[in-house]
C-alpha cells in the first residue's frame, strides 16, 4: 500500500460504509491514499475502515451527515488530525432512504419536505464538504475534488424529481468550483453513474424496472460499485491532472443511444 497512484495522499470518501464509496475507498487504500471513510453509518465506516487497516493501509471511520455543517467540519478536521492535511475529497453520500425515495415523484404531487431533505443531502452536503476541504488542499498546493452525480442529471425522468435535480446542481457546482479554484491548483469533476447494482438499488426499485435499465444499456450487464470506484482513482490521481470542470459518463452507454433502442432490442428478441 505504499506505493500506487495515491501514495502520500490523504483522502475522505463520504456515504463510504457501502456500495460506490466503500469501493472507492478500498480502491484508494490500495492505491496509497490514507482514507477517511466518513458515512452515516458510523459503524459501517469503522468496519471498512478496519478492513483497510487489515490489508495494511491507512483508515479512519468518521460518523459524518453531509447535511449538518458542524459534521462536514469534524470531518475535514479528522483527516487534517490523523493524517496530516487533505488532498482528495470523494462527494459520494446521497441521499437513499427508500422511505423518502418512493415520495420522490413528479413535479405536481412533490412533497416540499423531500425536495429540501434531498438537496440538503445530494447538493448542500457537496458544497460544506467542497466549502472546508479547500483551505486544507490549498494549504498543501492543491488537490482533487470527484462529485457521484448521476445519469439523471443530464435528462429528465418520469419520477425522483428532486433527486435528478439535486445531481444536476451538484454538476454545475462541480464547474463552479473548478472555474474558482483551478489556478490555485484545485482540480473538481463529477462522474454521472448508470444504473449500479449496489444495496440502494435493490432496495429503491424494483425489479421488474431494473430489467429495463438492463436492456437499456450497451454493455452486457449492469454498473458495479468498482467500475466507478475505477474511476474516482483516474480523476483523483494525477493520470488526470489536465482534466478539471468535467461531467463523466461511466453509464454503460445508457445515454448514447436512440431513447427507444432497450424496446426495440426487445422486439428483435435481443432483451433479457
Amino acid at each position: 500500500m505504499q506505493g500506487g497512484r495515491l501514495a502520500g495522499k490523504v483522502a475522505i470518501v463520504t456515504g463510504a460504509a457501502s456500495g460506490i464509496g466503500r469501493a472507492t475507498a478500498l480502491l484508494m487504500a490500495r492505491e496509497g491514499a490514507a482514507v477517511v471513510v466518513a458515512d452515516l453509518d458510523g459503524a459501517g465506516a469503522s468496519a471498512v475502515a478496519k478492513q483497510i487497516e487489515a490489508a495494511g493501509g491507512r483508515a479512519r471511520g468518521q460518523p459524518t451527515d453531509v447535511a449538518d455543517e458542524a459534521s462536514v467540519v469534524a470531518m475535514v478536521e479528522a483527516a487534517a488530525k490523523h493524517f496530516g492535511g487533505l488532498d482528495i475529497l470523494h462527494n459520494n453520500a446521497a441521499a437513499s432512504d427508500p422511505a423518502l425515495m418512493s415520495r420522490d415523484g413528479d413535479v405536481a404531487d412533490l412533497d416540499v419536505t423531500v425536495f429540501d431533505r434531498t438537496l440538503a443531502v445530494n447538493l448542500r452536503g457537496p458544497m460544506l464538504g467542497c466549502k472546508h476541504a479547500i483551505p486544507r488542499m490549498l494549504a498543501r498546493g492543491g488537490g482533487a475534488i470527484v462529485n457521484t452525480s448521476s445519469a439523471s442529471g443530464l435528462v429528465g425522468d418520469p419520477v425522483r424529481t428532486a433527486y435528478g435535480v439535486s445531481k444536476a446542481g451538484l454538476d454545475s457546482l462541480t464547474r463552479y468550483v473548478a472555474t474558482q479554484y483551478g489556478k490555485r491548483g484545485i482540480r473538481c469533476n463529477s462522474i454521472a453513474p448508470g444504473v449500479i447494482a449496489t444495496p440502494a438499488l435493490a432496495a429503491n426499485v424494483p425489479r421488474e424496472m431494473i430489467a429495463i435499465y438492463e436492456r437499456s444499456h450497451l454493455t452486457p450487464r449492469l454498473g458495479r460499485p468498482e467500475d466507478i470506484a475505477a474511476a474516482v482513482v483516474f480523476l483523483a490521481s494525477d493520470d488526470a491532472a489536465f482534466i478539471t470542470g468535467q461531467t463523466l459518463s461511466v453509464d454503460g452507454g445508457l445515454l448514447a443511444h436512440h431513447p427507444a433502442f432497450g424496446e426495440l432490442l426487445l422486439a428483435a428478441g435481443g432483451g433479457r
